[in-house]
């Protein structure tokens, strides 16, 4: 029974009451007070847009776009903000502040969202990064952020066949590799030593289907299949230009201004784009280098 307390603890929000909690909803104005705005919820209740909320020219029927949550006190209130991630939403938080019982994280709202200490999956670090999914605790009809992602996550399909294409969030890193949760559902792994372009935690991008494990995890790679793989400097170097177009770096470039742009030497600078040079990939200019959008 231990262990199924904290799943229960998570119940879904409409069995608690308040259908908008935890949501973006479009509610119209009941009444206006001194503190601000009472706006209708679906139940017939009413919940407070306080007063900075307000442009001062709203009336009484007209509907805003809110985002419902609790305040310090634990009262519903909304907001016209909007956070990093909603109910049953995954995001990659900052841990802001330790506390004993749990870790506040920023969510990008006034009130920061507490992960509980029982919902940690792992000791966390003031300023380092985790994945963090909202949910609600129904003892105390509140959103908090549960760090156990294991918990939601599942086996993924036997069609995930080597080349798929995938959207993947990158939330940790391991000495093995990036680890990336694919469609909010499966867990996935990069390979470290198979990641030629810049990658931080938290960026939301495609990944190819390298091979589906049979724990039900999968291998994942940045690259299409067939795509050539250049030599690491070179994979940096195309990824910068598909993504800007231009690098205004060549060969008369001073060392230490490619070693702060690509943290290389010049040496190995020059024999990169000659190895891109050569596959047409690239094209060198006077002023720079480019992609070869004819290639």
């Amino acid at each position: 029974m231990s262990e199924i307390l904290p799943f229960l603890n998570r119940i879904n929000v409409y069995l608690c009451g308040m259908k908008e909690l935890g949501l973006i909803s479009t509610l119209p104005i009941n009444r206006f007070t001194d503190f601000g705005a009472y706006l209708a919820l679906s139940s017939g209740e009413e919940v407070l847009l306080p007063k900075g909320y307000l442009l001062g020219d709203e009336k009484e029927g007209e509907e805003i776009a809110v985002f419902v949550y609790t305040d310090s006190e634990d009262r519903p209130v909304a907001v016209t903000e909007s956070p990093k991630a909603l109910l049953d939403e995954f995001a990659v938080l900052e841990a802001k502040e330790i506390a004993p019982f749990g870790v506040f994280m920023d969510w990008g709202l006034p009130k920061d969202l507490l992960v509980p200490k029982a919902e940690l999956g792992q000791n966390m670090v003031v300023g380092q990064k985790y994945l963090v999914k909202v949910c609600v605790d129904f003892q105390t009809n509140r959103l908090i952020g549960v760090n156990k992602y294991r918990d939601f996550i599942s086996e993924a399909p036997m069609d995930y066949v080597p080349g798929t294409e995938v959207s993947g969030l990158v939330f940790d890193k391991t000495d093995l590799g990036y680890k990336v949760l694919i469609e909010d559902q499966y867990e996935g792994l990069v390979f470290s030593n198979e990641v030629f372009q810049p990658l931080e935690i938290g960026d939301l991008r495609k990944f190819f289907v390298k091979k589906r494990r049979d724990d039900g995890k999968v291998d994942l790679q940045l690259l299409p299949p067939g795509r050539v793989k250049y030599e690491e400097g070179a994979e940096i170097i195309l990824a910068m230009l598909e993504e800007k177009g231009f690098m205004p770096l060549h060969d008369k470039s001073a060392p230490e201004e490619i070693q702060k742009e690509l943290g290389m030497s010049k040496k190995h600078f020059k024999q990169c784009i000659g190895q891109l040079y050569k596959a047409g990939k690239i094209q060198i200019l006077e002023n720079g280098i480019s992609i070869n959008s004819s290639n």
